[in-house]
Formats: structure tokens, sequence, C-alpha cells
């Protein structure tokens, strides 16, 4: 008789990892999404990918391979072609005459394994490792030639250039031999651009160059220019490959890619906006992991945590998140969505765009150029009966009303807000022409947001000059100073020698209560509000900042440049 094998909760549980509970919640999110239970745990934060392996490793009579250990040689990863080794995501670690064992990133992935053996014509024998784990082995060991291929082609470019001399307005692409190097050369960079973790890709046109910048952990990177002439080919294959009208260079156009690259399935928004030197084009990386990253992983302090859980659980009312563009608003309220998804809730979304595809949850895309605003699929969506809507955006005062009347009637309604603050939203909604008893009685919560870069961990080193009259300006203690664990950056080769690896959020979250609903409904200044409060309890985008700097976190001139406007305003009060 087969002996039962083990389900992967009960490993997990076992190695006292997780808990019945959050088994039980992880069970009832993959009953809404389907995907599978290790997945789910490492979005909600309670394990790491490592030892979901170790255990599906266990569960299925497996080898793990940890790669932070095993060395593998040039001679051993040339035991596959570097094609195969990406298409279907393995690593070669041994061969044993006609038998070649690999690794790969999921058991019960036969396809690929029938796939080797054969396209190989050879025994395969598995072993498993983590996905994020092998695909880094992969750039470690493919990335070098393939920036070296964008090197070596835009060198070539260049010298062609170079040689013979600036042909045409830079609207044309050459000759009818190019489009094959252009295909090339445009993949070449969006692959680049993914392999080193890049949010958007900007092809900027100058005088007398094309300007290529990626955007790391929101700061920008230049990449060699594309030379003068290649301007048009360039564009026209970026505008093939996203539906954009090649012909249409005097108008704005967006436009959608889907690719398969380094084992993952990428979607880019992309953007086109004439330019004095020809169109500017930005490519927006949209990787699906990112809005599944669970709401643990944001960087909410505990306190944050515990009241952001709070304010999304309540039946009703208005939910507004606010910050400047690229601070992360999207990817806060999808993680809010995906928290309270569940079967018998409906949830509606309207958007502009729709950056990403969230199962089980009805999303609609705002067209202004037909009609379709937000307002008038606010106004469609309360005769659907939702329990939960999100506008993307309030933009005027005809949204902000409809939004605030949802909320009267019974809705939780999630929207973002450009303002600096968290106190500053309800203003600026009574500025747009709320009248002020519908804000005092709508808004449940405001919560501001910044994003920071993350210390890349392999790098950073402790930070020695540390200016302690700043820091106690700010409201620190000596003793807190003292205590404090500051970091600063240095670079190495994970982190592309930025010293920073990846972001996270720093919150501001004002919940309401009747003190501050009254001083609203009183049309109170915001330095009052603000006042407030902080007195209620409100952390600063300052505050939690901060915490994280002390933390070792990120380092304290990130902070000290990302919330400016706090730091003024302390530094003005203390001067005082």
């Amino acid at each position: 008789m087969a002996r039962s094998r083990k389900r992967l909760g009960e490993i997990l549980k076992e190695w006292e990892l997780v808990t019945d509970d959050q088994i039980h919640k992880a069970l009832e999110k993959q009953m809404e999404s389907g995907h599978r239970i290790g997945e789910i745990l490492i979005e909600m934060g309670l394990v790491k990918s490592d030892d979901v392996v170790k255990a599906l490793a266990l569960q299925f009579d497996m080898e793990y391979v940890d790669l932070d250990v095993v060395s593998i040689g040039h001679d051993v990863f040339e035991l596959i072609p570097e094609n195969i080794i990406r298409e279907y995501t393995v690593l070669p670690l041994a061969r044993d005459k006609n038998r070649l064992k690999v690794a790969i990133t999921d058991p019960l992935d036969l396809d690929t394994i029938d796939a080797l053996r054969f396209r190989l014509n050879m025994d395969i024998e598995t072993a498993l490792a983590p996905k994020e784990k092998v695909q880094a082995v992969i750039s470690s060991y493919t990335g070098q030639v393939e920036s070296n291929d964008v090197d070596s082609m835009m060198q070539e470019f260049t010298e062609t250039y170079m040689e013979g001399g600036a042909r045409g307005d830079g609207e044309k692409g050459g000759g009818e031999g190019d489009d094959a190097p252009i295909i090339r050369l445009v993949t070449l960079i969006v692959t680049e651009a993914v392999r080193m973790r890049a949010s958007d890709i900007h092809i900027e046109p100058m005088a007398s160059r094309v300007r290529v910048r990626y955007r790391i952990d929101g700061k920008c990177m230049d990449r060699d220019a594309v030379p003068k002439r290649l301007q048009g080919a360039v564009l026209s294959r970026i505008k093939i490959m996203s539906g954009m009208a090649i012909e249409e260079k005097r108008l704005p156009q967006d436009g959608r890619i889907r690719m398969k690259l380094e084992g993952q399935d990428l979607d880019f928004r992309v953007s086109s906006l004439p330019a004095y030197h020809g169109e500017s084009m930005v490519l927006r990386i949209l990787r699906k992991e990112s809005v599944k990253v669970g709401l643990g992983a944001l960087g909410f302090s505990t306190g944050d945590y515990e009241k952001f859980l709070k304010v999304i659980r309540r039946p009703n009312g208005i939910f507004l998140v606010t910050g400047p563009t690229g601070s992360g608003k999207t990817t806060t309220l999808y993680s809010a969505l995906d928290e309270l998804n569940r079967p018998d809730r409906k949830i509606i979304t309207a958007e502009d765009p729709v950056e990403y595809n969230l199962t089980g949850i009805n999303q609609c895309q705002v067209r202004e150029s037909i009609g379709l605003t937000f307002a008038s699929i606010l106004r469609a969506m309360l005769r659907q009966a939702p329990n939960i809507i999100l506008v993307g955006e309030i933009r005027d005062i005809e949204t902000a009303e409809i939004a605030v009347q949802a909320a009267l009637t019974g809705h939780l309604v999630f929207s973002t807000l450009h303002t600096n603050d968290a106190p500053s939203a309800l203003t600026r909604l009574i500025d747009m022409g709320v009248k002020p008893f519908l804000v005092s009685s709508s808004i449940q919560a405001v919560m501001a947001q910044r994003l920071v870069r993350l210390l890349c961990n392999e790098c950073k080193v402790p930070d020695e000059e540390v200016d302690t009259s700043l820091l106690q300006a700010l409201g620190l203690t000596a003793d807190q100073i003292s205590k404090a664990n500051f970091m600063r950056p240095v670079g190495c080769d994970r982190c592309n020698g930025t010293g920073y690896h990846g972001r996270c959020g720093v919150f501001e979250i004002m919940v309401m209560n009747n003190e501050l609903r009254e001083m609203a409904f009183q049309q109170a200044p915001l330095n009052e509000l603000r006042k407030a409060a902080i007195a209620f309890g409100m952390h600063t985008l300052l505050d939690d900042g901060l915490a994280k700097a002390m933390q070792g976190v990120t380092a304290l001139e990130d902070i000290l440049a990302t919330a400016t406007r706090e730091v003024s305003m302390a530094l003005t009060a203390t001067s005082g």
C-alpha cells in the first residue's frame, strides 16, 4: 500500500513556521484565487520561498539544492544549451554518462522533464531549488553575455553611424536589412532592463542621439545612447510590439506588450509623447508578483499595520491613499483588495489604466474618449450591488460626490488623491467643492505614502558620520540615537553598484475620530488638523522613515530626501 503524502501545510506546521489559523486563512485565499498554497503563504509574508521549496522537496521525496552553497562551473553550465535553460528555467548540476542531473523549480512540472528528456536525449534526474535563485544563477552566467551583446550592438551601430554619417532626419531606420538587428536590439534592451529590476525603460530622442535610461529603485540610470539614425526604426519596432499606429507621430498614444522573459509573464504599459526631437517613449514594466507581495511585505510598522487592517475591514466609508505618482498607491490598494477578496463579496474597480488583472474582481477601464469616465462608471457600479468599490483617482467634484454618496449608502470605497500628506486630503476635497459635512461623515481614514530604497543587505555598512544635531532637531533623543543602527550604502554586484536593492513604503495613517470629523466640518486650518491628528496617534512620514533608518533598513539620506517637507517643518518648529 502506497504511503500517503503529507500536505505542505502539515510539514510547515511541524516545522513551527505556520499555525492552523494561518493555514486556514491561506486555504480560503486558495479557493478564491486558485493559486498554490505555498505561493499564498509566501504572499501573506508568513514563510520564505526557501522554506516552501524545502517542504516541497520533502513532500515529493526530492533532493533540495541550496544554490547559495552549491557552485556550478561553466563546464557544467554548458551541458544544456542556453536557450533551453532560459525557456524551461532549469540548471544543470552534474552529468554521469547518459544521465543528467538538473535543478527545477516545480516538482509537478512533468512537461518540462519530458521536454528535457526528449530534446537532450538523456535520462533526467531532478532536484528542487527556489525559482528566484535559479533565475539569479542563470542571470549570473548569461547576464554578462547579454549585456555585452547590447554593448557590442550599440558600438557596432555607433561605428557605422560615424563612418557613414547621419542619414535622413532620424525618422527612417536605414536599409531593408536593418529589421533583424533592430528587433534584436530592442529585445536585448528590454531583457536587460528586466534583469536589472527596472520599473521603467525611458527612450528619449535628443538632438544628436536617442537616450536610453532604466529606472531602478526609483532612480534613472543611463544606458548607452542609440544612434540618431536608428530613432525611427527603434520607435517603430516598439509601436508594432505595443499595437500603436506607426504612422501617427503627432498625438500621444498608449499601448501594451505581453512577453515572457526570464521565466516571467510580463506586461509592459507603453506611452508615447510627441516631443521636439521626436517621440519620447516610456515602457512601464508590470510584474504580477509586485501586487502579490502581501500587506505584510509593504513595509508597515506593527502599529500602522494594525490600523490599516482595521480600516479596510470596515463595512462602509471612504479610505483614501495619497502621494505623488510612483509612490506605490496602486500596489497598496491592490494588496488591500486581495486581502478583502472573498466569494461572498463583490468588488468592482474603475481604473485608468487597468495595470494588473485581479482574479475574482470586476475591473473597468476608463475611456474618456467615448465618455466612459470615472463618474459614469461609478454611477453604473452602484446598480451592480457591489460591497467594495475602487476608484482609481478622484479627479473632479462629480467623481468625489458620487464616491461620497456610495460611502454613505453602505459601500466601502477605496481611492487615491494627490496631496502632500494625509490631513491635506480633507482640505483638498473641500476645495474641490465637496460639502464639509459630507467629507467629515464619509471619510474613514487617509493614508499618505512614499517609497524609499532598501539598503542592499550584501554591502551595507554602519554609518559612522550621522549628524546627531540634525537628528535631535528632528525630534530624536540622545538615547534613541545611541541605540540606533544607522547604515549607509556601498555598492556591489548584487545591487549594480548602487548600494540599494528594492524599495519599501513609509506611511502616515490618519484615522478619523469625532474630534477630527468636527474639525473637518468646521473647516479648521490644515496645520491645526495636522497637530490634532498627531496628538491622536498619527505617525508622520518622517517618523516612519526615521524609524526605518534607525533599524538600518534604509539610509538616512534617503529619508531626508523623501520627506523634505516634513524635515523643513520640523527644523522650522525647532528654530522657532
